[in-house]
């Protein structure tokens, strides 16, 4: 058996999972966001609680830069007092167990290249539409992270720049799922700017307020999507993230791609989009993967 926890934004989740990737058992608590000791005392109270004789290994999904080599974040993401912290070398320490940890994004897409949507393809993209937009690039079957660790780091893509002010306008702002749903939700004057189920029932009933805000973010998607296509030229893009259970999502990107292709002629690529197959808990089975690579690597090395 082995303890995975996925440390998030708003809860850290945590499961029990065997070596095929069945989830024995799981849960979740409210992640601090104040400090490290805060954070520290609820993973620790998270493993606290396991029966240890039956935990061979921890892995973890991290926001954030992460050494995978040696366990160390940089620059945290949700939480920046984990800039230089070695998390892994913690856990380690205090358990007497083998740890692995890796980016949240980059386990979203080692979820989908071990059981999911990806498994058949050599090369692929997979992009989570949450905050901003997570994922990784997968090249030859394997996860590619670049010299800087920051493959895959799409949020940072600029789409426009202005010449004069040298501002540009960002693929994880303009394509930010969270602030899709919150304009929707401001427009209809709904009482819970998250409420995404009612947001996209709005959506589904072809709300001409609703739809306008959507399609504008589907248009900015496929064109990052076609931008990739030429760049890396992958069989295949999984889209992730809470909102990809919604079927009108693929539908309207694949839709969007065309729009784009239509008023620039020059366009020839054709990407091939899908749905990932992991979404809440994609990120447990990407850690989970994570750690079985880790370790048979620092096997042989």
């Amino acid at each position: 058996m082995y303890l995975v926890i996925d440390i998030g934004g708003t809860f850290a989740k945590y499961a029990q999972m065997d070596s095929a990737g069945n989830i024995i058992t799981k849960g979740k608590r409210p992640t601090p966001r104040t400090n490290l000791e805060e954070l520290e005392d609820v993973i620790f109270s998270i493993i606290d609680d396991q029966d240890s004789t039956d935990v061979k290994g921890i892995a973890i999904s991290c926001p954030g830069t992460i050494d995978v080599d040696t366990g160390m974040i940089y620059y945290g993401g949700s939480f920046p007092f984990l800039h230089e912290v070695n998390l892994k070398k913690r856990i380690e320490e205090k358990y007497g167990k083998d740890v692995f940890i890796e980016n949240d994004g980059k386990c979203a897409a080692l979820a989908e290249l071990w059981l999911g949507s990806v498994k058949d393809a050599k090369d692929s993209v997979v992009l989570v539409l949450g905050s901003g937009v997570g994922g990784g690039i997968i090249i030859n079957g394997k996860l590619h992270r670049g010299v800087h660790l920051s493959a895959g780091e799409v949020s940072y893509v600029m789409h426009q720049i202005n010449p004069v002010t040298k501002t540009g306008q960002y693929f994880g702002l303009d394509c930010s799922a969270v602030e899709m749903v919150r304009r929707i939700a401001e427009i209809k004057k709904l009482e819970d700017p998250t409420d995404g189920e009612t947001v996209f029932e709005f959506i589904k009933q072809n709300d001409k307020e609703a739809i306008a805000v959507f399609d504008e973010f589907c248009i900015y998607l496929a064109t990052q999507i076609l931008n990739l296509q030429y760049i890396l030229d992958p069989e295949v893009f999984a889209i992730g993230g809470g909102i990809s259970a919604q079927s009108i999502l693929l539908e309207r990107i694949k839709w969007a791609i065309e729009e784009v292709k239509k008023a620039n002629p020059l366009h020839i690529g054709n990407p091939r989009v899908v749905a990932c197959k992991f979404q809440n808990d994609a990120n447990l089975y990407g850690a989970l993967y994570h750690f079985f690579v880790s370790k048979e690597m620092l096997m042989w090395s």
